[in-house]
């Protein structure tokens, strides 16, 4: 997906999502204020109104420092629309310009949550446990959390080799 976008923010947004696994609505109600460049991190409001701390990685860093770059405008949220005068992005926007990608890919379904879920597999996949994982995806349940992983089989012999025999 990031090789088929046509802008900065566009490509920034895809990493954010992928690097952080928040939701588009979380995505759309972050601040530039709310971003700490030194830690990788930013505070996001999740459901039930309850903040967590997420992170993402030094590629996305510089995506965000690039595209602020580009911002001539005062308007305090991190993503705003293209053209004057600048306003927060909405999730439905989100939701229109990653479905449209997803087709210029010959993805089926293209959407937000995907990037998401794929946040997550990846974790577990690099051996992250997964109360780590939902603590970063905001899940109360880690049930929730286990349906959003898809645990690839040389992984599962893997483990059994090294736990098991």
């Amino acid at each position: 997906m990031r090789e088929k976008c046509k802008n900065i923010r566009d490509l920034t947004i895809i990493e954010m999502l992928y690097s952080t696994g928040i939701r588009v609505g979380e995505l759309i109600n972050l601040n530039i204020r709310d971003v700490n460049f030194a830690e990788r991190s930013c505070i996001v409001l999740g459901k039930g109104n309850k903040q967590r701390e997420v992170y993402f990685d030094v590629k996305t860093k510089l995506h965000i420092q690039d595209y602020l770059k580009t911002r001539d405008d005062d308007n305090p949220a991190l993503f705003v629309s293209r053209n004057k005068p600048h306003q927060r992005l909405t999730s439905a926007t989100i939701e229109f310009f990653i479905r449209e990608l997803g087709r210029s890919l010959n993805i089926e379904k293209a959407h937000p949550h995907r990037l998401r879920r794929s946040f997550a597999s990846l974790a577990i996949d690099k051996g992250m446990p997964i109360e780590e994982v939902q603590r970063l995806l905001g899940h109360i349940k880690i049930e929730t959390t286990m349906q959003y992983v898809m645990v690839k089989q040389s992984n599962v012999k893997f483990s059994h080799r090294k736990y098991i025999g």
